[in-house]
């Protein structure tokens, strides 16, 4: 067995791979750019050695930086995580000349899976099912929609190399097909250092379904089951589960005897993952192979008791497989939620900051949190905006799914904007509760953006039973320091009128044992909440038993309102004396300046290209500039007719949140 492993990544992967290391009882080598130095990958190795500046490309991405770590630290293998060098050839291949082990596959298989063209001509040699296409490369927008048009609209275009997302586009007409194919090339070229770019048809209402295979250097090959991957916003998944709701026995063994088909074919040898797309009907099509550790590898642990990344150890150490394929037997049902640095309330765009406030929900065995940041570390421009991976178990779906929104509420995040929130709403909309996915279920439920009206609160009383407790706590404090409450009242109120979402509602409390009893009256008549918390003041996070039931939610104070966060709604709840209500409610409502004649940035990012100059005409819905921030490209369109008034940044520069691009006359 190896005695000591250098981890090639950073971040929850590098921190994942560390703690299994650390079980099997190997030594572990961090490496960091400049702007990891302080990283929990780092911390948490053995051995940690510095390879660059910031840029991956100068430093994750450099393999004479990587062997020159290995060397330095002698290290007897490498485990590449995902993203960055996990499937290079040239890397693998470096490794074996110098004799350090790769806990992966073997340079053929990264090559001919790694290179989508090559993969979908062997998997038709092997007799897989694939998606009908124009396999060939595509060199200019011309070839791109001549190929788009004999296969057939919709089509994907698809960069040759990499995953996650990135170079792909789908196209619906010529002129997608043309800004389609130049997008996805420059995106391509950025991510992955090759800009090949081929064609294939679009499924409509399409799932995205993996199988998990496990193949060692003895000839034995068996998978894992399946990960539904169909909640994806842009092609990057966002919730995985194992196993599919959709998927019956006779399809899941078609798909899982499939995969083994192919790895063979390919002489696989490690963990992979072979993903399909399945229509409607269950037909399935092979889509490509990872040659890696999938992000959403836990799900299948989960469900499996197996542990990926030892398996790949041993694999890699020459061991020979002891599970066979009559040996895997998934029981129960897993669910992960990945959280990202992102605002879903302004379509989605990334954020970069430092962590003030990082508070997991607590982990047991049927949660799992997988992360590699802490409070107080920087989340920056240069990586994937990726915070976390939160991990549920249930003995049936609606359990795992329960305990995922309960864990989503207990996940306290400050300095950052981030989609816990979007996370929360699909676990409670109907449509994903009922298991009816496709990949366009975000597009189709959200479009390009979120905001609070998709995020309905079952039980607004809940709400302000906690906010009327809230304040009556605070009451109370005020009470035993000074002898005052309310002004110059030397007693604690009882009685309050509460405002939420614009209605006002009166509320009584009274004091029980370990809490409060509430009693909310409306025009809908009387509401009674027990609510028993030992909550003390000032904590984010507010435990309590209500009406019976466990529940979290998250507390903000600013005076007598209080911002409560619970099952991905956001919303200020209001606890005020009749009198100062009266007065509230005549108080000018704020109105936001017009924004319309201006264009800013509306993420940190670097300033790709410009469409427009000034005194330029344009039309609603064209293009006017191209901002790339963590490795994806995105396209500003004007939102209604005008004139190019003034052009205030260049191609080349690096832009701040709202600073200003274009202004309009």
């Amino acid at each position: 067995m190896f005695k000591k492993i250098l981890i090639a990544n950073r971040g929850e992967i590098a921190c994942r791979v560390i703690k299994t290391a650390r079980r099997m009882g190997i030594k572990t080598v961090a490496v960091y750019s400049d702007a990891d130095s302080d990283a929990l990958h780092v911390e948490m190795a053995d051995e940690s050695i510095a390879i660059g500046p910031a840029p991956s490309s100068q430093s994750y991405l450099d393999i004479d930086k990587i062997l020159g770590a290995i060397k330095k630290t002698k290290a007897d293998a490498v485990h590449p995580g995902y993203g960055f060098l996990s499937e290079n050839a040239s890397f693998a291949r470096k490794l074996k000349r110098n004799g350090i082990a790769f806990i992966g596959p073997g340079v053929h298989a990264i090559t001919k899976m790694g290179d989508k063209i090559e993969s979908k001509k062997l998997a038709d040699k092997a007799g897989v099912s694939t998606v009908p296409g124009h396999a060939a490369e595509l060199d200019t927008p011309a070839q791109a929609v001549k190929a788009a048009k004999k296969v057939g609209y919709p089509v994907m275009l698809k960069a040759s190399a990499g995953g996650g997302g990135k170079g792909m586009r789908i196209a619906r007409n010529d002129a997608e097909a043309r800004d389609g194919f130049s997008a996805a090339r420059r995106e391509a070229k950025s991510s992955f250092g090759d800009d090949r770019v081929f064609v294939e048809k679009f499924i409509e209402q399409p799932r995205h379904i993996e199988i998990q295979v496990l193949a060692d250097s003895h000839g034995n090959t068996i998978y894992l089951g399946e990960r539904e991957c169909s909640i994806q916003r842009r092609h990057q998944k966002v919730i995985e589960e194992a196993p599919s709701p959709f998927l019956d026995e006779k399809t899941r063994a078609a798909m899982g005897e499939q995969a083994v088909k192919l790895s063979k074919a390919v002489k696989y040898v490690s963990a992979g993952t072979v993903e399909f797309i399945v229509d409607n009907k269950r037909n399935f099509y092979f889509l490509e192979m990872n040659t890696r550790l999938q992000v959403e590898h836990p799900v299948t642990e989960m469900v499996t008791g197996i542990d990926l990344v030892e398996q790949m150890i041993r694999i890699a150490a020459g061991k020979k497989m002891t599970l066979k394929q009559t040996d895997i037997s998934p029981k129960g049902w897993a669910m992960e939620s990945r959280v990202y640095a992102e605002n879903p309330f302004r379509g989605f765009l990334p954020s970069i900051g430092r962590l003030s406030h990082f508070v997991g929900p607590e982990e047991n065995a049927n949660v799992r949190l997988d992360t590699g940041v802490t409070e107080g570390d920087e989340i920056s421009i240069h990586y994937d905006p990726m915070i976390a991976k939160l991990v549920t178990y249930g003995s049936d779906r609606d359990e795992a799914i329960a305990r995922m929104g309960q864990a989503l509420d207990a996940f306290y995040i400050r300095g950052v904007d981030h989609n816990i929130a979007f996370l929360a709403a699909i676990m409670s909309h109907s449509r994903f509760q009922s298991g009816k996915l496709s990949t366009d279920f975000i597009a189709d439920e959200y479009g390009d953006s979120f905001n609070s009206a998709d995020v309905p609160h079952d039980e607004p009383g809940l709400l302000m039973a906690v906010a009327a407790s809230i304040h009556r706590a605070y009451q109370e404090r005020a009470a035993s320091i000074s002898g005052q409450c309310d002004g110059h009242e030397r007693t604690v109120l009882a009685d309050w009128i509460v405002l939420m979402d614009g209605e006002s509602h009166s509320v009584s409390t009274q004091v029980v044992t370990g809490g409060h009893d509430v009693t909310i009256n409306s025009d809908d008549g009387e509401e009674n909440w027990h609510v028993r918390s030992d909550w003390q003041l000032g904590e984010p996070l507010y435990h309590a038993q209500i009406n019976g039931r466990i529940v979290c939610l998250q507390v903000e104070r600013s005076g007598v309102a209080y911002r409560l966060t619970h099952s991905g709604l956001s919303i200020d709840v209001r606890v005020l004396k009749s009198k100062a209500a009266q007065l509230y409610a005549l108080m000018p409502i704020k109105v936001a300046p017009d924004m319309s004649k201006i264009v800013a940035s509306p993420m940190p990012g670097l300033l790709m290209s410009l469409a427009v100059k000034e005194g330029q005409k344009v039309k609603g819905g064209d293009t006017l500039a191209v901002i790339e921030a963590m490795k994806m490209e995105n396209v500003l369109h004007a939102e209604q007719d005008g004139v190019v008034a003034a052009v205030k940044a260049v191609p080349g520069d690096n832009l701040a949140v709202d600073q200003v691009i274009i202004e309009f006359e």
